[in-house]
């Protein structure tokens, strides 16, 4: 169905972790998060999940990359697209074009996701970056254009994941967080201060989003070399 585009299997970036160093307990941490994930909705089924954060810096488009390479390394047919129109950065972490993505598909007519969608070396992982950045970010997440992409992809793949602004600084992540099955929160540690944390989960509250965790990122982990033996 997809096309299988030239990229070159030497994609990964060094945020690329669960790639670049699978046995590292960063890795193992991502492995953890995964089945936290799964855990958390015992009563339905995870389509989609939101990746946002409460102020910028906080790594959660990290975050996004990494988990859906977990995922799709489960045997899972993943999607990560990259929702965040107003500075997008998925692109430069797989080192894709951008000319086309989620724009496109919200704006032009006959723009197909089997044409925008990138099929990635990893077994089952798939992107959609979020294309030329437009005027109106947050009217195009909100209109049922979105809403009716969002149900098409659903029934393509296993899981899909959206990398979204940060939550205070514009209302793309609360629209978008009231369309997904579930929504991760990052939290940067020294940067987000209990009320920036505070009103986060506040305006996320406003649109009813089902928070299913939330990750403390960039703890040091002063325990790392214990971790050798698993094969790194």
């Amino acid at each position: 169905m997809f096309k299988n585009k030239k990229i070159k299997t030497t994609i990964e970036r060094p945020s690329l972790i669960t790639l670049t160093r699978p046995s590292s307990v960063i890795a193992e941490q991502f492995r953890t998060i995964r089945t936290n994930i799964q855990f958390s909705m015992v009563d339905k089924e995870l389509k989609t999940l939101l990746v946002t954060s409460a102020a910028p810096g906080a790594g959660k488009s990290t975050v996004s990359a990494n988990l859906a390479v977990t995922m799709a390394m489960q045997g899972k047919r993943v999607l990560l697209v990259d929702a965040d129109m107003r500075k997008p950065t998925v692109h430069k972490t797989f080192k894709l074009p951008n000319q086309d993505g989620l724009t496109t598909l919200l704006t032009e007519k006959d723009a197909a996701i089997k044409d925008i969608a990138h099929r990635m070396p990893t077994e089952g992982l798939y992107i959609i970056t979020s294309g030329i950045i437009p005027p109106n970010p947050s009217e195009l997440l909100a209109s049922n254009k979105m809403t009716l992409l969002i149900k098409e992809l659903e029934e393509i793949f296993d899981l899909i994941i959206f990398d979204t602004p940060p939550v205070i600084a514009v209302t793309d992540a609360q629209v978008m967080a009231s369309k997904v099955d579930g929504t991760l929160f990052v939290v940067n540690k020294g940067v987000a201060d209990k009320e920036m944390v505070k009103k986060s989960k506040e305006l996320l509250a406003m649109v009813h989003a089902n928070i299913i965790g939330v990750i403390f990122n960039r703890v040091e982990l002063a325990q790392d070399t214990y971790y050798h033996y698993y094969g790194e």
